[in-house]
């Protein structure tokens, strides 16, 4: 007996459905939904900590200064809402101090010691457009002030201190900057 020879199976065919416009927004407005959905749940599950930046005690950085024989220049105290967010010395042939300051109207302020030119500091941190400002010249306890202003809008000071040329600078209020720079001493302070 001979067995019945079967045809050869028939691939079968891939399964069509419609496509349509209507069916690809559908599909993207659900898509966009899930989306929005997974945003809010974890915005409503998810606590954000207030980021409060560190205020570093420049007063310490300052005595260790003055006890390497050094006379730096600083803020006998900050004025109301004013506070220290970097500070750093660089000891060396040319030793340099660098106080950064955040201001009461949330802008930054600067104070920059260091044996280098004037010029080469203004341009480094103020720019290179800074123009001397005749009318705001001052003359403190410590030194007499040149005034400078830059194209954007920034103001700095600067005066030589020893070796050194002290830079002071601002993006912020001009005066609250000027009365800053009024209250910078080289006072001995105790370790």
């Amino acid at each position: 007996m001979s067995e019945p020879t079967t045809a050869p199976s028939q691939p079968e065919k891939a399964g069509r459905y419609n496509r349509s416009t209507g069916g690809l927004i559908g599909s993207m407005i659900v898509l966009v939904v899930v989306v929005l959905g997974i945003v809010v749940v974890r915005a409503a599950f998810r606590d954000t900590p207030d980021y409060e930046p560190e205020h570093i005690d420049y007063v310490e950085l300052v005595t260790s200064v003055q006890q390497l024989g050094l006379t730096p220049l600083y803020p006998a105290e900050l004025p109301d809402g004013w506070y220290v967010k970097d500070a750093s010395f660089v000891a060396g042939d040319r030793p340099s101090l660098d106080l950064v300051f955040a201001t009461d109207d949330e802008h930054t302020a600067g104070l920059h010691q260091e044996n280098a030119s004037e010029r080469d500091l203004l341009t480094k941190y103020v720019g290179g457009g800074a123009t001397e400002d005749d009318s705001r010249g001052l003359t403190t306890d410590v030194g007499t002030w040149t005034a400078w202003v830059d194209t954007d809008g920034d103001h700095a000071y600067t005066t030589e201190h020893g070796d050194d040329t002290v830079l002071v600078y601002s993006s912020g209020d001009p005066e609250a900057l000027r009365t800053f720079v009024g209250t910078l001493t080289d006072a001995p302070l105790n370790p």
